[in-house]
C-alpha cells in the first residue's frame, strides 16, 4: 500500500504540477493547459495495451515498474524542454507519457489478488481505494506547498521522485506462478468469468505450452478484452456506469474554485471543498474496511453514485442561493454538500474495484481494469471540457449538469439487474 499511495500521489500531482510549471517557465495559459490535455487524453489508447502486456507477462510488477520510470522521465522531459523547445514537442511528450498513465491507477490495482488472497481481497480492495483519497487529498496539497516554496518546476521533480519512490514495491511484486485451470464443464454464460477463462487453449494461455497460444497477437487479444467487459452484464454495467459518473464528478472539480469565489471571494476556498470530499471519501472506505465483507457490491456502487450526485445537488442549491444575506450559511452548506458527494465517491470507488475483481477473468483482469480506468480518465477530460462554459456562466450550473450525469449513471448501474442478484452476485 505504501508504493500504491506515492505512485498514485505523484500521479495526482502531475496534472496540477505540469500545469504550474508550464504557467511559470512560458507565461502561457494555453501552453500549460495543453500539456495537462496531452498527459490525459492519451489514456484511452494506453490503458487497454497496457492490460493486455501487463496480463501476458510473467512479472507484471516489473512491467509497472518500467511505466512509473517512463511516466516520470517523461514529466523530467517536459521541465526541462519548457523554453527550451517548441511548445509542440512538448505536448507530444506529454502524450506520450500520458499513455502510461492506467499503470498507476487501474494496473495497480488489478494485481491486489495476488498480494491480498481471496480471504483479504475485500479489506484490501477498500484499503486500496483509500490509496486514492490520500492520494486526493495531499497530490494537490504538495504541489501547492512546493510551488510557493520552491517554483513550479519543483513540482515537477517531486512529483516524479514519488513515482521512482514506488519502484521498489512495483518491482518486487509476486510473480504469475499460474494461469487457471480449465474447469470440468463449459458455463452456459459467455460473458462470465468461469467462461472466459473454461478454455487456455481458445485464449492462448502460456499455461497449454503451444506455440501457437503464445504468439497469440496482441490485437486478438485487445478484442477479446472489451468482448469480456461487454458481455459480462455486471462489468458492462459497472464499467458504463462509472465512465458516466467520472464525466459529472469533472464538473464538481472544475466548479469548486469557482463556487468558492461565488460564496466567499476566494478560489481558495473551493480547493478546501476539494479536500473536503476526499477527506469525507476516505473516512467512508475506512468504515468499509473496518466492517468487513460486504456481499453487494453491484448495490453499493449504485447508491454510491447517488449519494455523490445528491451532494452536487446540494452544492448547486448552496451556488444558486449563495447571494446577500445567505452567503456566510451558503459556504457552510456547500462543505456539507461536499461531504455528501465524498461519503457516497468513496464507496463507490471500492465497490467498482470489487465488482471488477469479482466478474474479471483472472488471466484479463489487468486488461478490465486498465481499460476501465483509461475510460474513466478519458470521461473525466470530457466532463472538465464540459464544465468550463458552464462553470464560466456559474457554478450552480456545472454541478446541476454534474448532478444530471450522476442520475444518468445511477440508471445504467440500475438497468437490466434481475430482482434476485446476478448470477455471481449474492441471493438477497
Amino acid at each position: 500500500m505504501t508504493g500504491a499511495v506515492a505512485a498514485r500521489t505523484g500521479d495526482e500531482m502531475s496534472g496540477p504540477a505540469l500545469l504550474v510549471a508550464g504557467l511559470a517557465v512560458t507565461g502561457s495559459p494555453l501552453t500549460a493547459s495543453w500539456l495537462l490535455a496531452g498527459l490525459t487524453v492519451s489514456a484511452a489508447a494506453g490503458g487497454p495495451l497496457l492490460g493486455v502486456l501487463l496480463d501476458r507477462a510473467r512479472r507484471p510488477g516489473r512491467l509497472l515498474a518500467c511505466c512509473l520510470l517512463g511516466y516520470a522521465g517523461g514529466l523530467l522531459l517536459v521541465l526541462y524542454g519548457l523554453g527550451r523547445v517548441p511548445d509542440a514537442a512538448l505536448i507530444g511528450v506529454a502524450v506520450v507519457a500520458g499513455l502510461l498513465g492506467p499503470a498507476l491507477t487501474g494496473g495497480w490495482t488489478a494485481q491486489l489478488p495476488r498480494v491480498a488472497g481471496p480471504e483479504r481481497l475485500s479489506r484490501a480492495t477498500a484499503l486500496d481505494s483509500m490509496s486514492y483519497n490520500v492520494a486526493g487529498l495531499a497530490g494537490p496539497a504538495v504541489v501547492g506547498l512546493v510551488a510557493s516554496a520552491g517554483g513550479g518546476g519543483a513540482t515537477v521533480l517531486v512529483c516524479a521522485g514519488l513515482l521512482v519512490a514506488a519502484l521498489p514495491a512495483a518491482w518486487s511484486l509476486p510473480p504469475v506462478r499460474s494461469r487457471p485451470a480449465a474447469p470440468a464443464a463449459v458455463p452456459a454464460d459467455p460473458g462470465s468469468p468461469a467462461a472466459a477463462d473454461a478454455h487456455p487453449a481458445a485464449h492462448g494461455s502460456p499455461a497449454e505450452g503451444g506455440a501457437a497460444g503464445r504468439g497469440r497477437a496482441v490485437r486478438a487479444e485487445l478484442v477479446e478484452g472489451f468482448a469480456v467487459i461487454w458481455r459480462n452484464a455486471p462489468l458492462r454495467r459497472a464499467t458504463a456506469g462509472s465512465a458516466i459518473s467520472c464525466c459529472g464528478l469533472a464538473m464538481l472539480v472544475v466548479s469548486a474554485p469557482v463556487l468558492g469565489a461565488e460564496l466567499t471571494g476566494e478560489s481558495g476556498h473551493g480547493a478546501l471543498l476539494l479536500a473536503v470530499t476526499a477527506a469525507s471519501g476516505l473516512a467512508a472506505n475506512a468504515a468499509i474496511a473496518a466492517w468487513g465483507r460486504v456481499r453487494r457490491w453491484d448495490r453499493v456502487l449504485a447508491w454510491g453514485t447517488a449519494v455523490l450526485g445528491a451532494g452536487m445537488a446540494l452544492a448547486a442549491g448552496a451556488g444558486a442561493f449563495g447571494a446577500g444575506a445567505f452567503g456566510a450559511g451558503a459556504f457552510w452548506a456547500a462543505v456539507v454538500a461536499a461531504a455528501v458527494a465524498g461519503a457516497g465517491e468513496g464507496p463507490q470507488l471500492t465497490a467498482l474495484f470489487s465488482v471488477r475483481h469479482r466478474e474479471a477473468p483472472a488471466r484479463l483482469r489487468s486488461q478490465v481494469f486498465t481499460t476501465g480506468a483509461s475510460l474513466k480518465i478519458t470521461s473525466f477530460a470530457i466532463g472538465s471540457a464540459l464544465a468550463g462554459p458552464l462553470a464560466a456562466y456559474s457554478a450552480s450550473s456545472a454541478l446541476v449538469a454534474g448532478a444530471a450525469l450522476q442520475a444518468a449513471a445511477v440508471v445504467v448501474l440500475m438497468a437490466g439487474r434481475r430482482e434476485k442478484g446476478s448470477p455471481t452476485e449474492a441471493p438477497r
